[in-house]
């Protein structure tokens, strides 16, 4: 026994040197992280702090005129699911805020239909039509989904971003535009296309683009708003492939005894 534990160390740091000499002969393996971008927390959207243009302080109300559109609205629901009501308010509202939803805005919303400010807070913190900072005049939305991409979507960004001097997610130093990237807005057929407040500009081209930037910064409604192109709605661009005959009149191709 005297002699087994000296030979069992002698033994084991034999082969802890082995195993050292193979590591430093290894090769070394270099480890790629997934993702190199700096880490920044994505509790924006629905996690509030009190700014000073954004806290329960600031006063919010309905205009007069709005008051009747709310009591419009409130009069679709009955009494007990006034909370059915919350979105129509919560838009009506941003509207009225200069396209932006602050804390008074869903504060006051949860009012008027009686609930918790929470169940205000988890619906305008869910849809994105619902802008939790302050925008510019004109928000536009450049759609960049499959169709609009096969189209040459991020033409349309890169020139939207170069013609404003902004990146997405930025606003204007006028406050005149914001622009963000969105999904698909489902105007698919007439791609590429972005929404501007409420009107969609389709078949875009970057001098079309520019256009319509350039009016929006002089003040004016720009000439034509959906298609920039020749088409009026959805047709086919390359002309009518179906429905190119005389449609059936009454009577036409039915038995005579059917007359």
């Amino acid at each position: 026994m005297s002699f087994a534990a000296p030979a069992f160390a002698r033994a084991a740091r034999a082969v802890a040197r082995q195993a050292a000499r193979r590591a430093a002969a290894a090769p070394v393996q270099q480890a790629r992280a997934f993702s190199v971008s700096q880490a920044r927390n994505s509790d924006a959207l629905f996690v509030h702090r009190d700014t000073n243009y954004n806290n329960s302080a600031i006063p919010f109300e309905f205009t007069p005129e709005n008051q009747k559109a709310a009591e419009a609205i409130l009069a679709r629901y009955p009494p007990q699911y006034k909370k059915g009501a919350i979105i129509p308010l919560l838009d009506l509202a941003q509207r009225q805020n200069k396209g932006w939803t602050s804390i008074s805005v869903m504060n006051y919303v949860a009012k008027l239909v009686d609930v918790p400010p929470m169940r205000v807070y988890e619906v305008a913190t869910f849809y994105t039509m619902f802008n939790r900072e302050p925008i510019g005049e004109h928000l536009l939305q450049v759609c960049t989904t499959t169709p609009c991409m096969l189209r040459d979507a991020y033409t349309i960004l890169e020139t939207t971003k170069a013609h404003l001097g902004v990146d997405v997610g930025e606003t204007t130093a006028d406050k005149k535009f914001t622009l963000i990237e969105v999904e698909c807005l489902g105007a698919c057929s007439n791609a590429p296309m972005m929404a501007i407040n409420d009107d969609f500009y389709e078949d875009l081209t970057p001098e079309t683009t520019r256009a319509v930037l350039d009016a929006l910064k002089a003040g004016k409604r720009p000439a034509k708003v959906g298609p920039q192109s020749a088409r009026q709605t959805s047709e086919n661009s390359a002309g009518l492939t179906a429905l190119t005959e005389k449609p059936y009149g009454p009577g036409e191709h039915v038995q005579e005894e059917f007359r």
